[in-house]
């Protein structure tokens, strides 16, 4: 994360992407107060995993990330970084799912009008 990097102030940062302001980073203005009003990249992470990967398997992973994050000493670390804690109905695979259909159909049409490829 980059607030290592804020503090050190070998980075200038001007807004946060997402809607709200940071946990982590309470001073920095969201896009969304600079008048970006439908702005909003909120920071997301995820594992991903074979397709057809047995749903023991997923839910053995899931269970084993969220208390990994759940931990106190993982928790203060993220927030050191500059990294918000996700809420729990936000770490499962089913809303994953939903985030990642969501995001495509979100960016399709920006990849489209750029004439962006993998190429």
């Amino acid at each position: 994360m980059a607030l290592p990097q804020i503090d050190a102030g070998t980075v200038k940062a001007f807004a946060i992407l997402s809607r709200n302001r940071s946990a982590s980073m309470r001073s920095l203005p969201s896009a969304h107060e600079h008048g970006l009003t439908d702005f909003d990249i909120p920071t997301w992470y995820a594992l991903f995993l074979p397709v057809g990967t047995p749903k023991s398997i997923v839910r053995q992973l899931n269970q084993a990330t969220v208390a990994t994050l759940a931990n106190p000493t993982v928790q203060q670390r993220l927030q050191e970084i500059g990294s918000d804690l996700v809420p729990p109905e936000r770490m499962t695979p089913d809303y994953l799912g939903t985030f990642i259909a969501a995001e495509i159909e979100k960016w399709a049409k920006t990849i489209k009008a750029n004439g962006i490829s993998l190429e």
